[in-house]
């Protein structure tokens, strides 16, 4: 039997790991808010109008929600997959569906007699696209850390959250340059096909990067020491059941935000408060920007106090702030509501920042894909109804300032109770989470 020598990862091949954990997800959202604007201008009119004006609204944002419904499903498929075959191969799969499924959006032929087949293609592709999300995520997570030592994990961990900011300021820049440059008709008649079809390089750089790194030192070391689960799945549901539950809540925040604040609260902004489309865009955009900087600020928090604490922290302050937040949106100026966007999204920041080290810190390293995944889809499916139920407690209370922070207020103390929760816990995983660091002191047999 040959061994490997025991080496730590060069600066050169860490940076390209970082990178290829951060395109992935950044390539998601960039996916999700692309989708998102062409569902709410183009698709019902190109692929649902005999439905009629509102069934073919209906129908586009139900497109939306398909790639939500089926991400559990893409979670255990590829949480077993990483698990049994490594996290480099499966992400390199999930990578390929994602792009290739985005960019044949852009070639669907509209136009008399298409309008069937168009709908039909569309549905199958958003449904690979939701299937392929369901295992990005966690293998972004433990590609970044797994190669990384014991003591940087956290901020690792934190560098695929910046694919967020990354995709939504993409798109939402792209889709505004695009409106702005070509207009509303050249838009309809091909403009929109733009932003889908440069997913074709955007999974080109992305495969290379991916190609370019090695197995984590975790998995090779399962996979050398035969450790690995038969049923991955199944074994973190049996072994950690409360674990589960505890990602679940830290994770709720983190994704929960940012349905609230970039899509609930922009509808409000505009119908019940009268702010500018506009506005609230530059806003939001704004925000996003500032991500860039806050994600990894946070991220190395994490390695000084925790990552289990830096995400209590944003709930616990994101808490203070929800009622007085929406109080003050009721009046504000621009310069007031930039402010308020930019306060209220540093402070859920911290919990996003910190939910792949959080979780990581949770699950075992051989089913450890598996349990991040699954538990990340299902936060992120309860995550997609809070639009709709922020608009029914709307309804109810007439519109009351303070119904959207009372959701806001929930999330930060569900989000809150799984952080106490998880810093308790988090030692649970110590078996396998260490793994990596074990490369730089020990030789790992080479798998036959």
């Amino acid at each position: 039997m040959t061994t490997i020598p025991a080496a730590a990862p060069a600066r050169g091949a860490t940076r390209r790991v970082a990178a290829a954990a951060t395109v992935g997800t950044a390539l998601e959202s960039y996916d999700f808010y692309v989708y998102s604007y062409f569902a709410a201008f183009f698709a019902g009119p190109f692929f649902f109008s005999a439905l009629g004006e509102a069934g073919a609204l209906l129908a586009s944002f139900a497109t939306i929600g398909i790639a939500f419904v089926v991400r559990p499903i893409g979670a255990v498929v590829f949480g077993h997959l990483g698990d049994r075959i490594g996290r480099r191969a499966t992400l390199l799969i999930t990578i390929t569906l994602m792009g290739v499924a985005t960019g044949l959006v852009g070639l669907l032929p509209t136009g008399e007699g298409w309008a069937t087949f168009g709908a039909v293609a569309l549905v199958l592709l958003r449904i690979a696209q939701g299937l392929s999300l369901g295992g990005e995520w966690g293998g972004a997570v433990l590609l970044a850390t797994e190669h990384a030592d014991a003591r940087q994990r956290p901020f690792f961990a934190s560098l695929p959250q910046l694919g967020s900011p990354i995709g939504s300021v993409a798109a939402g820049g792209l889709m505004l340059a695009m409106f702005f440059g070509l207009g509303p008709e050249a838009m309809a008649a091909w403009g929109w096909r733009v932003p889908f079809l440069l997913a074709i390089p955007l999974i080109a750089v992305s495969l290379y990067l991916r190609w370019s790194i090695d197995e984590t030192p975790v998995f090779r070391r399962l996979q050398a020491s035969g450790e690995r689960a038969s049923n991955p799945v199944w074994a973190a549901v049996r072994t950690q059941p409360a674990a589960f539950g505890v990602a679940i809540l830290v994770a709720m925040l983190g994704i929960g935000s940012y349905s609230l604040m970039n899509t609930y609260t922009m509808g409000y902004g505009v119908a019940a408060l009268g702010f500018d489309e506009m506005q609230l865009l530059a806003a939001a955009t704004i925000g996003g920007l500032l991500q860039f900087v806050t994600v990894p600020l946070f991220g190395w928090l994490a390695t000084r106090i925790g990552s289990a604490r830096v995400v209590a922290l944003g709930a616990l302050g994101t808490l203070l702030i929800a009622f007085p937040i929406y109080w003050l949106l009721g009046s504000a100026t621009f310069a007031v509501l930039v402010a308020l966007m930019v306060v209220g999204g540093i402070l859920p920041t911290a919990s996003w920042a910190a939910l792949g080290g959080t979780m990581q810190e949770l699950f075992r390293g051989r089913h450890a894909y598996s349990a991040l995944s699954v538990a990340y889809a299902i936060a992120a499916v309860l995550s997609g109804f809070l639009p709709s139920l922020t608009a029914a407690l709307g309804e109810l209370t007439q519109s009351a300032w303070w119904h959207p922070g009372v959701v806001l207020a929930a999330l930060s103390a569900l989000t809150l109770a799984g952080a106490l929760m998880a810093q308790r816990m988090r030692h649970l995983g110590d078996e396998d989470a260490d793994a990596a660091q074990a490369v730089t002191e020990q030789q790992v047999p080479e798998p036959a």
